[in-house]
């Protein structure tokens, strides 16, 4: 793990603390949520912290300093499931990154249906 990966893991604990605080949601709710996934090769699950913009039951999560970072890589090829708290509620949908010709890496969500 480099320096930078530990930071960041050090900054996302500070940040999911945050998020659970009561009112946060009401702040960072419309641009914040939390990504939970089950690693390919570790088998444990993870929860981060991530930005994302949302259409319909799409979310797209741009990865910044994708090189540095080694979580969206979970979604190469097929992609894979996971789970995202959205404003207040837990939502399960599949994951799928792309990197651009310009190096840069985004995270496609499709969220599954909401039964009623």
């Amino acid at each position: 793990m480099n320096t930078f990966q530990k930071v960041a893991g050090a900054v996302n604990k500070v940040v999911v603390a945050a998020m659970k605080a009561p009112g946060v949601d009401k702040v960072a709710g419309g641009s914040m949520l939390m990504l939970t996934y089950t690693g390919r090769k570790s088998g444990k699950t993870f929860s981060l912290p991530v930005s994302y913009k949302q259409r319909g039951d799409e979310l797209l999560i741009g990865v910044a300093l994708p090189d540095k970072k080694n979580w969206w890589r979970n979604f190469s090829g097929e992609g894979g499931p996971v789970t995202v708290t959205l404003h207040g509620a837990e939502r399960t949908g599949h994951a799928v990154s792309r990197r651009n010709d310009r190096g840069q890496v985004s995270v496609k969500v499709t969220l599954d249906a909401q039964i009623a």
